[in-house]
């Protein structure tokens, strides 16, 4: 389906405006972004991305409103283990939290560039060759089962590829040197571990996204909708990493529903042309499926604080 270039003017405008708020004007100085504020900021971004939900709705139908929120959805229980991720390689390269936003400024900005290719060029794969969407679902379901399979493995930033390549390459301090990514030594010029930081998210949101794009294009082929939902559900991850960072591991059940919402998003694409399912159960079915993680998990944790 083609869209006006007026409806893409509308999304980057409103993109625009939320990063030139964020990144700019919310963050002139190094500090410390307060629980509550993170949690205000969070609200912010989810309720634009929701208010964007209804324009689609009131514009492109009903239909394209609830893939939307289906695949915004999908990717936010995604950002969750993101966010697990991200907490684990602030505190191996020890980052305090006043320089932590920097790195998510520059991560976020790489991160939506990064999304954009992608789904570019997934978007054109999928238009040029339709049984690519059969690959994505063998994608789906084994992430599905890996999920399952490693929800409870650790995470060890030491054994990345990406670390042990940064290690033998280029030279890195020991220390961080304020909050720059690169300082002179001898005339020399090294890394500082904001640096290497900043290029181990990058790398894993690329792992990430391989998982979590087949998934939006299981939802719809709709570039546009492919786009608009990826993008919400990424603008609010540095607040969203202030809010959940010390608590997201106590919400691992989340990992679980999420499994099993890509298992049955990429058994639905292998029986799509044999069974139709109307995008509202896709719809219900995510958000029933990750509220009831949400909802085990806290009673898990009450239950252990009983105990």
């Amino acid at each position: 389906m083609s869209h006006s270039i007026l409806e893409w003017i509308i999304f980057w405008t409103i993109i625009g405006l939320l990063l030139i708020l964020d990144l700019g004007y919310l963050n002139k100085k190094n500090k410390v972004l307060s629980f509550k504020k993170s949690i205000y900021l969070s609200l912010f971004y989810f309720c634009i991305a929701c208010v964007f939900g209804v324009y689609i709705y009131l514009y492109l139908g009903g239909e394209k409103s609830k893939e939307y929120f289906t695949g915004f959805l999908i990717e936010k229980a995604m950002a969750l283990d993101n966010i697990f991720i991200i907490s684990i390689i602030f505190k191996f390269f020890a980052i305090p939290p006043i320089y932590q936003h920097r790195v998510l400024i520059y991560g976020i900005g790489g991160v939506l560039i990064l999304r954009a290719i992608m789904i570019s060029v997934g978007s054109a794969l999928v238009i040029k060759f339709s049984w690519i969407l059969y690959f994505f679902a063998v994608i789906l379901i084994l992430t599905g089962v890996k999920i399952f399979y490693i929800a409870d493995k650790h995470f060890d930033v030491k054994e990345l590829a990406v670390y042990k390549f940064l290690q033998k390459h280029i030279r890195i301090t020991k220390e961080i040197k304020s909050d720059r990514f690169f300082v002179k030594v001898d005339r020399k010029i090294y890394a500082t571990p904001l640096f290497v930081a900043l290029i181990i998210i990058e790398a894993m949101d690329l792992v990430f996204a391989i998982d979590s794009i087949p998934a939006i294009f299981a939802v719809t082929l709709d570039p546009y909708i492919v786009y608009t939902s990826n993008i919400f559900a990424i603008l609010g991850l540095r607040a969203l990493f202030f809010c959940l960072a010390d608590v997201v591991e106590k919400f691992k059940y989340v990992k679980y529903s999420l499994a099993l919402v890509l298992i049955v998003i990429g058994v639905k694409i292998m029986i799509h042309h044999y069974i139709e399912i109307p995008t509202f159960i896709s719809l219900s079915f995510t958000i029933v499926i990750l509220g009831g993680g949400i909802i085990f998990s806290i009673i898990k944790n009450r239950q252990k604080k009983l105990s």
